[in-house]
């Protein structure tokens, strides 16, 4: 027996049904994309907490370890790669950046493999040891430290090598080599601490995030323009259709006198003498060009650099937020007005960063950056 009760037909009953089955699967989506980064997130800081290496994780590896030196991570499947080209790397920085795509395993143009072997991540150095020999990148003597968002390569530049090189890795162990690595990078700087705050920020802005479940559509929030496909688009352009072919079947009517006269006088031929001249000639003179100056139409409104989301970041009408893209070197004359400046702030030698007391230096990619404001906390980016 067909449901009527007091909101009438059944349509109404079958529209919150449809209302309900995609409002759920939407939901089930977003559930499950929040909770997948959710839960990678935590593991990251677990990880971050308990990384730790030992004397006996290097056994059976011909390294030999300085006196404080341990293995932190090590995996066989590693190749060296090197730049054809002279480049020049961002600093390294403690940016913990979760991908939000996989990696593809793929080479990127200008990187050419040397060789291959096992890649070791120690307390003070990342090594090869490969088929060929060894190669060394201590984090002492790093200047610069790049990993391709888009294929599982990380490169590397020292001060004793004027090379540029890398390793390319397997596309599933890419992302814990480079999270290790930053947190070994810490490590030798003594900014473990800086990471694991990283992370709780993280999570804390991604709670935020979760989404909501949908409340449940009922049968008397029908609407009569559901039973048209397409909806209140489909009822307007109907509408609009209504209005117009009448208009266009009035203009058409040969019954129209004027509508006559107008094709009457379109049909009446141009006189045969001199006819050449005539078409050169305009029948009215042109008008006088105007001397009223023409009005410049105005710009549209570009959109606010507020508008989107800044991770953290102060509202800046300057686009710089906390969520992860270009390093800024050279900030807006302004830049102080919307953050809280260190003091002697355009003393600084390097790219923008946030410390960890909220204030902002121009001194990232310095051992020394923050140095009086409890260590850097992330990097400022546009």
């Amino acid at each position: 027996m067909a449901k009527t009760e007091s909101t009438g037909s059944t349509w109404r009953y079958r529209w919150a049904q449809r209302q309900n089955v995609r409002r759920v699967s939407t939901y089930r989506g977003a559930e499950t994309a929040w909770r997948r980064r959710d839960d990678e997130l935590r593991r990251l800081r677990a990880l971050a907490a308990d990384f730790h290496g030992s004397a006996a994780a290097g056994a059976g590896l011909p390294l030999e370890l300085l006196d404080d030196e341990v293995v932190l991570w090590a995996l066989p499947a590693a190749q060296l790669v090197e730049v054809r080209h002279t480049t020049v790397l961002p600093a390294p920085d403690l940016t913990v950046a979760v991908p939000a795509a996989p990696l593809r395993p793929r080479r990127p143009d200008g990187v050419r493999v040397t060789d291959a072997g096992v890649a070791v991540i120690t307390s003070r150095r990342l090594v090869l040891l490969g088929g060929r020999g060894r190669r060394d990148w201590a984090y002492g003597r790093m200047t610069g430290l790049a990993h391709d968002p888009a294929a599982p390569v990380s490169l590397v530049q020292v001060l004793d090598r004027r090379r540029t090189s890398g390793l390319l890795l397997p596309t599933d162990a890419a992302a814990d080599f480079r999270f290790k690595l930053t947190l070994a990078f810490a490590d030798s700087i003594e900014q473990r601490a800086a990471v694991l705050a990283q992370l709780d920020e993280l999570i804390a802005e991604h709670e935020q995030l979760k989404p909501f479940r949908p409340a449940a559509a009922t049968p008397a929030q029908a609407r009569l323009s559901s039973l048209v496909p397409g909806g209140r688009r489909s009822i307007a352009v109907a509408a609009a259709v209504a209005l117009l072919v009448p208009a266009a079947l009035v203009d058409s009517n040969p019954s129209n006198p004027t509508r006559g006269a107008e094709v009457a006088v379109a049909a009446t031929p141009a006189p045969t003498s001199n006819a050449f001249p005539a078409l050169l000639r305009p029948a009215i003179p042109p008008p006088a060009p105007s001397t009223t100056p023409k009005r410049k139409p105005s710009p549209r409104p570009s959109p606010s650099a507020t508008s989107g989301p800044r991770c953290g970041a102060p509202e800046n009408p300057l686009g710089y937020d906390f969520c992860g893209g270009t390093r800024i070197r050279k900030p807006a004359a302004e830049v102080c007005d919307w953050f809280d400046c260190v003091p002697q702030f355009w003393a600084g030698r390097g790219y923008l960063v946030q410390c960890r007391d909220g204030s902002v230096s121009l001194a990232g990619g310095r051992v020394d950056a923050c140095a009086e404001h409890r260590g850097v906390r992330r990097t400022v980016t546009k």
